[in-house]
């Protein structure tokens, strides 16, 4: 019964960690912006929470309005996200493989090749900020929900 319970709260202990994910990964291409050469990163939240929660895809197709290039293939990134073979991988956060990082497209060339458009940078991070504290209060009014249950109020 118990396992019942955390089932409705773990959906959005997931989104949780996603939206925290998001945030770091946003937080790093700010702090990229002035960084020559800096393609700015980002993943699609929709797919990334339908694969953390095991949800079957479709009903969603065009929601996202994220537009994200593909990481080139031809490139000699190794499984292990190493470009070479003498750099320190990167790790994520997440426990896995976290969702999958795609690169966001540029919408204003830069004369040094940076891809970060501040404008939407900005606006992405605000976003995710009051859905972060949304999935957040949400989780507290579940666990609020379920001690008073509990105590019999």
């Amino acid at each position: 019964m118990l396992d019942k319970l955390t089932q409705a709260v773990d959906f959005q202990g997931k989104a949780l960690v996603l939206r925290a994910e998001r945030q770091r990964t946003i937080a790093s291409n700010i702090a990229n912006a002035d960084t020559p050469g800096y393609a700015g990163r980002d993943f699609r939240f929709n797919d990334a929470l339908r694969d953390a929660t095991g949800a079957a895809a479709g009903g969603s197709a065009g929601t996202s309005r994220l537009r994200l290039a593909e990481p080139q293939s031809g490139g000699s990134a190794t499984s292990t996200g190493r470009t070479e073979p003498g750099f320190i991988p990167l790790t994520t956060s997440l426990a896995g493989s976290g969702p999958r990082m795609d690169y966001t497209v540029q919408t204003q060339p830069s004369m040094d090749g940076n891809s970060v458009d501040m404008d939407r940078e900005r606006a992405a991070f605000a976003d995710n900020s009051v859905r972060y504290e949304a999935t957040l209060r949400f989780i507290n009014g579940s666990a609020k929900t379920i001690l008073s249950a509990i105590q019999g109020q």
